[in-house]
């Protein structure tokens, strides 16, 4: 039983460790995924923004047309009045036609304002979808130059990533699927992935609670998987001194550039 139990929780740290190892690599990436989504949502705001924007613009085109038939359909009536005084019998049908000649030229004028009106209307939204159109551009080239960056720096990790990821599959296999579900779930609950910790300095490796001498020997009978009552973790081993080990940082394309700058 106790080599069953130091054999899960070894695999347990070694899948933790690969785990860790994974998130590194990814850690790299920084936000950059998450920009690009939203460079991408961006653009398609943009995209909706212009087919509304030059929706618009046509709508005023077929405004114009109308009012222009408007005007020829008026000018016709005007000729036929003028026709008609020709033949009138009194001042009173004289007056009459008069008057609606009047109408149907006053009719001309609204909708020649009205025509004016669009057309100012219209160059309006011509610069609106000029200025939507070129910040859709630079959203496009920013988009391009982050997607390069991401693409970069994914194949500079990617051996690693896939040497790590068959690591992982193997140290999988020898988990029970129980535990290993346990495991899942208590790594997706922890910011920085932790589900598997050491006992260090009297203390849970991960919320640095401190844990009880009687559960610490326990731990390190290793003959049951004991969890850290406060944060749930897996606390496989005790650790009595604690050697800080200086890692060298990792240099990416971005953070070098990011320095120049």
């Amino acid at each position: 039983m106790e080599n069953t139990v130091a054999h899960k929780l070894e695999s347990l740290q070694k899948l933790q460790s690969i785990d860790s190892e994974i998130d590194e690599l990814r850690k790299v990436r920084g936000a950059l995924p998450e920009e690009i989504m939203d460079l991408e949502d961006e653009i398609a705001g943009y995209d909706t923004r212009v087919d509304k924007q030059t929706a618009d613009l046509t709508e005023m085109e077929e405004t114009i047309d109308a009012n222009k038939i408007g005007i020829k359909d008026a000018e016709k009536l005007i000729k036929k009045y003028g026709e008609q005084q020709m033949n009138v019998r009194n001042n009173r049908e004289y007056d009459a036609i008069t008057k609606e000649v009047e109408l149907q030229q006053l009719e001309i004028q609204i909708i020649e304002k009205r025509i004016k009106e669009t057309y100012e209307k219209i160059e309006v939204k011509k610069e609106e979808i000029k200025e939507t159109e070129a910040k859709r551009t630079e959203r496009k080239k920013d988009l391009k130059s982050k997607k390069e960056e991401l693409e970069n720096i994914t194949k500079e990790s990617e051996v690693d990533e896939k040497k790590f990821e068959k690591g992982r599959n193997k140290a999988i296999k020898q988990i029970e699927e129980r535990l290993l579900k346990s495991y899942e779930k208590v790594r997706v609950n922890m910011r920085n992935g932790l589900a598997v910790v050491p006992v260090m300095r009297g203390a849970c490796g991960g919320c640095f609670n401190i844990v009880p001498p009687q559960k610490q020997a326990e731990i390190r009978e290793q003959k049951k998987v004991i969890v850290c009552e406060h944060c749930g973790r897996i606390m496989a081993s005790v650790v009595d001194e604690v050697v800080e080990e200086v890692k060298p940082k990792r240099r990416t394309k971005r953070a070098t550039t990011a320095k120049k700058k």
